[in-house]
């Protein structure tokens, strides 16, 4: 029997915080979406969850500068991270973001699976294989997406999926490369089951967590 999916339309904002220490309690379940501040991150929460202005789009790369976090129900939640290979903003602010960036993929533990967008016509930047080598570090599973895949006809599309796909496979099985588009929804229901799996992971490897703990009290 197949899994039901999650109702990613219920999600509401929580809050936005500069850092880890002004987040709620670290439980639950989280997954991050993280990408180039010009790889559609905002764009692919917005079209996951059919709400438009969910997460803030710009024409301006590097706009987003919290860590914003979003609830589906409780202890399920969304985190929309700031983007990271901004250019044009001031060595002080970018280095500030960075180190917000690496507090939160280092230090949250209700973090249990990361999304990880970049343009399909310009993946595997540099920073980019930093994050893929991380998550591998930290055994987490990764859904890598190569947004707007719409500026690509099936064939070439197809090729580059490919050619990503061996790109990483060294990294390990926990990588899952897919082509996704918000303007015409490539991959968004791939997206949904493979979070919603993601969630109800979590989640029992919670419930194992806390029964292990109430064994080690008796």
């Amino acid at each position: 029997m197949d899994t039901q999916i999650l109702n990613f339309n219920k999600v509401h904002f929580v809050t936005s915080a500069p850092d880890i220490r002004h987040l709620p309690n670290d439980g639950g379940v989280e997954i991050a979406f993280a990408g180039r501040s010009n790889a559609g991150k905002s764009s692919a929460l917005n079209t996951l969850t059919k709400h438009k202005n969910l997460a803030r789009t710009s024409k301006t790369p590097g706009r987003t500068q919290l860590i914003n976090l979003f609830e589906l129900e409780p202890g399920k939640r969304l985190v929309d991270l700031p983007g990271y290979g901004y250019a044009q903003v001031p060595l002080e602010m970018k280095l500030k973001w960075q180190k917000s960036l690496a507090e939160y993929l280092q230090r949250r533990e209700s973090l249990k699976g990361l999304v990880i967008l970049m343009d399909i016509r310009h993946p595997l930047k540099d920073t980019d294989m930093n994050m893929l080598e991380w998550s591998t570090h930290r055994e987490l599973p990764v859904m890598l997406l190569l947004t707007k895949a719409d500026k690509l006809s099936p064939g070439p599309r197809n090729n580059q999926v490919i050619k990503v796909r061996q790109a990483v496979a060294s990294l390990g099985p926990q990588i899952q490369v897919e082509a996704f588009s918000s303007l015409s929804n490539i991959g968004v229901e791939k997206l949904a089951k493979t979070l919603t799996d993601w969630y109800l992971a979590g989640a029992d490897e919670g419930l194992v967590d806390a029964d292990e703990q109430e064994s080690s009290e008796e």
